[in-house]
């Protein structure tokens, strides 16, 4: 399979692409925070995030969803500061404490064709919402140097579709979170009231762009929607209209990775709900939950530490 990249760099739309991103720097609105500030003269907004690129680490990674990993790993990119800022996020040094590097466009491409070089069989980039017009600036010389694995958009789903739409084409697999249903809870843990309505909307229309999941021989993702929803305490992350919406609104043969690795981090133990990790009930309950609404292309992996862990 040709990464569908290629052709849209062999057209031409690519670098229109680029230019569109990099003049919504300008007054920046990549996501729905819509802060407005001149990131191309440096200013920056919610997500602390000026015009170049910032990477915290890149390596092939073996703890992401089975279709991702096979042999070789998924080619992870973490890149620093984050749009949604979630109170417990698990990597609030990165996202909140903003521990990274600067790269240039040359650093960035290079990252990519070093962990196609190891063997990954992705280019998994990590919290890029933030940082769209920096990768798609170095995707061209990425593929003039041979890049040619599929492009993971691994997002906390809370997303412009207007952005999504400078995707098309480029990126082959999205990966979001789904984290919460109530805009209350979204408000509380993380500033984004609208947020419910925004990943809505953006998992709709990434699903438009790239449908289900498919994999080749070897169970290798190659294109399609995977969704991860975080299994919270006390069911804040409204498990069942998350999986109902899913299987009626986008597709009952949608990939799930249903996770179970809540646990207090960041400020999380400055909010009582959120001081303790989840139950074996209540990861039970989620995965059970997401079968009764119809889902059942759910991550083997996490299954089986299900039943490990009971």
């Amino acid at each position: 399979m040709v990464p569908s990249y290629i052709k849209i760099h062999q057209s031409g739309i690519l670098e229109q692409r680029i230019e569109k991103a990099i003049s919504i720097l300008e007054n920046c609105r990549l996501c729905p925070r819509h802060c407005d500030v001149n990131r191309l003269e440096g200013e920056t907004g919610v997500c602390e995030a000026g015009r170049q690129a910032v990477v915290s680490s890149y390596n092939p990674h073996f703890g992401e969803e089975d279709p991702l990993v096979g042999k070789g790993g998924s080619g992870t990119i973490f890149m620093t500061h984050c749009n949604l800022r979630c109170v417990f996020c698990q990597n609030y040094e990165i996202s909140h404490l903003s521990q990274g590097v600067p790269v240039g466009v040359d650093d960035l491409a290079q990252m990519m064709l070093t962990l196609q070089r190891r063997g990954c069989h992705n280019i998994n980039f990590v919290t890029p919402t933030h940082m769209v017009p920096q990768i798609l600036e170095a995707l061209p010389q990425a593929i003039e140097g041979g890049l040619n694995v599929p492009l993971v958009y691994n997002c906390g789903g809370y997303e412009e579709v207007d952005t999504l739409r400078l995707l098309q084409g480029i990126f082959d697999i999205y990966m979001p979170d789904f984290k919460f249903w109530d805009s209350k809870v979204a408000a509380r843990f993380c500033s984004a009231p609208d947020y419910p309505e925004k990943v809505r909307a953006g998992v709709k229309e990434m699903h438009r762009q790239v449908g289900d999941l498919t994999l080749d021989a070897q169970g290798i993702a190659q294109s399609g929607l995977l969704i991860r929803h975080l299994v919270m305490p006390e069911d804040l992350a409204n498990t069942r209209e998350v999986m109902r919406f899913l299987a009626n609104e986008v597709s009952k043969d949608t990939y799930v990775n249903v996770m179970s690795q809540y646990r207090p981090c960041g400020d999380a133990n400055n909010f009582p709900e959120l001081r303790r990790s989840i139950t074996a009930e209540e990861f039970r309950a989620a995965v059970r939950i997401a079968q009764e609404e119809g889902i059942h292309r759910l991550d083997e992996r996490r299954l089986v530490r299900l039943f490990q862990w009971l």
